[in-house]
């Protein structure tokens, strides 16, 4: 509860607003944010999205491979989104979109992570956190490539998906939240796992005012070992051609390995088998 002390003379009305502190900022539209100010930001657009089915936009980096379209997210609430770049150097372009609740906001905030080496917007993510009632925020880390040919000769660009990006991404997004509702959020917190792990470890240990509470899960830390790894993995495995396990041999490896194994635990899978080796790809 807030104390005040009294002031002779001083009316009650005034005393009683001192005591309760200053009133939150009136709200403002969706539409209106598409013109809201901030340094070394440029919002790309902001408008309203109706209850029930989104369809993400395709990353394009990630299309040229090969990569199947991001699934419709359903069962969402109406919310408005907002799309934003931020450019904390002159080679910075990191996208962001920040998502708020149209109604019922549960006055938090939900930071969420990447991926691999990111290069696009976790949607996925920001609907879970939306769901909840969260305003929430994912970035693509500063970059649209499914791989880390991004950061050749561009070491501010490696800095951005190290961590700049998530940090200047919840600046910026606490910010318009506030800017949209009238208020700041009262507990922010971050949620990853892999790349969005290691994103999380790198906000607690560099920026520890950006979140009240942490999830960072199966964190991707020590890159230098961790990718040293992946490339003494690859080189192993292709130094022979005769020792690569073709597609067309996983259903007969699975099949052994449950016949040895199957019973170990007790539990016989019996009817379910078919399926267990059938959801073993390799592409």
């Amino acid at each position: 509860m807030s104390r005040s002390r009294l002031v002779p003379g001083l009316p009650i009305a005034v005393v009683a607003m001192i005591a309760s502190g200053p009133s939150p900022a009136s709200a403002a539209s969706c539409e209106s944010l598409a013109a809201f100010r901030l340094p070394q930001t440029t919002i790309t657009s902001a408008r309203p999205v109706s209850a029930g089915t989104f369809q993400p936009p395709s990353a394009p980096g990630h299309l040229a491979t090969g990569a199947a379209p991001p699934v419709p997210l359903s069962n969402l609430p109406g919310f408005c989104r907002v799309a934003a770049t931020l450019a904390p150097t002159t080679d910075s372009a990191i996208a962001i979109e920040v998502w708020m609740p149209a109604a019922g906001w549960n006055h938090r905030f939900q930071g969420v992570g990447n991926g691999g080496f990111a290069g696009t917007i976790s949607y996925g993510a920001m609907a879970d956190a939306l769901r909840l009632g969260n305003a929430t925020a994912s970035t693509d880390t500063g970059h649209m490539s499914p791989g880390g040919s991004f950061g050749m000769k561009h070491p501010e660009k490696v800095a951005d998906w190290g961590y700049r990006a998530i940090h200047a991404m919840t600046e910026a997004a606490k910010a318009i939240v506030q800017e949209f509702y009238g208020s700041r959020p009262e507990h922010s917190y971050f949620t990853g796992c892999s790349t969005g792990g290691h994103q999380g470890l790198s906000e607690a240990q560099r920026y520890p005012a950006d979140y009240d509470g942490i999830l960072a899960g199966d964190h991707g830390a020590n890159r230098t070992h961790l990718h040293a790894s992946f490339i003494w993995a690859f080189a192993v495995t292709q130094k022979d051609p005769a020792a690569d396990i073709p597609a067309t041999k996983l259903p007969v490896i699975s099949k052994a390995v449950l016949d040895a194994c199957d019973a170990l635990d007790g539990v016989h899978t019996a009817g379910q088998r078919d399926d267990l080796h059938r959801v073993i790809p390799l592409s």
